[in-house]
């Protein structure tokens, strides 16, 4: 039983559980300071199926990965990330038929929860889980095999949704939804960028075209194959910036529209993810990007609760 808790554990990465709801019900906060009509059993509604509805999405994207995974030559990530330092498919520790059971039961259930909303909120949530489990696939298969980073800039789009998903709830497609799309937009893709940078050495093990190792006519070859390389390094620590810059213009436009609170919570999540990207580029290594990492993750959960914090006071 100790066994199939602990792969559970890492196969969910259960130790992050929290901030998806949190960041999920950000998107909800902003739909009731718009719409009105606050109720406690609707949070505790939409958290259940911002906890689920992400969890089947990490579980389907270890599904989906599990052979690739197999080729794993650094632990670095996988320690981060899961709490009983194993990929537990690859690790025999849950089977492929039983992982993707387990990503059924977590989806169904989310949307199950889903549909109960009125119309036609539960469509526009219920339409984002479909998409986005879609694009989860979609991002896992292109990235073995293209020349331009087509996985990352389509796949990146589930995530940026996510919170879009909680103020569809209650909210309707809006101007506020807009802008926190193209706000958490260019922040998924410089994560996607920094957690590339620390996983590089699996991703030449498993010739994945990943942001450091994009190349042109990419076959999905071992890393000594000598295609030019289209990014590298460098490119990828510039294509964090960058992303990370876009993100910068876009926190003040969103926070104007969302009042002080929440422009003081931007600041404090834009100084961190500015650390970040200074270990980044002082190496452009993957110790670097790992140090960076859990920066990165907590510009998230500072962001979520200076958007429920806005739309509170």
């Amino acid at each position: 039983m100790r066994e199939t808790l602990t792969a559970l554990a890492d196969l969910t990465r259960i130790h992050f559980f929290f901030v998806w709801p949190l960041l999920f019900c950000s998107g909800l906060a902003l739909a009731f300071e718009n719409y009105g009509g606050l109720s406690w059993e609707l949070v505790g509604r939409a958290a259940l199926i911002g906890l689920f509805g992400f969890e089947a999405g990490l579980v389907l994207n270890d599904y989906v990965d599990r052979e690739y995974d197999r080729k794993d030559v650094d632990e670095s990530l996988t320690r981060y990330w899961r709490p009983f330092k194993a990929r537990p498919i690859p690790a025999g520790q849950i089977s492929p038929q039983a992982a993707f059971a387990i990503f059924l039961v977590l989806a169904g259930t989310a949307a199950a929860l889903a549909a109960t909303l009125p119309a036609p909120h539960n469509l526009y949530v219920l339409g984002i889980m479909g998409y986005s489990y879609l694009v989860e696939y979609f991002y896992q298969k292109k990235k073995r095999r293209q020349t331009l980073p087509v996985a990352q800039v389509v796949g990146r789009t589930d995530f940026a949704l996510f919170p879009v998903a909680g103020y569809l709830v209650i909210g309707s497609p809006d101007l506020t939804a807009l802008l926190y799309f193209l706000f958490f937009y260019p922040w998924t893709l410089a994560h996607l960028g920094a957690n590339d940078i620390a996983d590089i050495e699996n991703d030449r093990a498993r010739g994945m075209a990943t942001v450091p190792i994009l190349t042109f006519g990419l076959t999905g070859s071992a890393p000594e194959d000598p295609t030019p390389v289209l990014y590298g390094m460098r490119g990828a620590a510039l294509w964090v910036l960058g992303f990370s810059a876009v993100h910068a213009v876009m926190a003040l436009v969103f926070g104007l529209t969302l009042g002080p609170v929440a422009l003081a919570g931007f600041g404090v999540g834009l100084l961190l993810l500015g650390a970040a990207n200074a270990f980044i580029l002082q190496t452009k290594s993957p110790a670097a990007a790992m140090r960076a990492l859990p920066l990165i993750h907590a510009t998230v959960i500072v962001y979520a609760a200076a958007i429920i914090a806005a739309a509170v006071l």
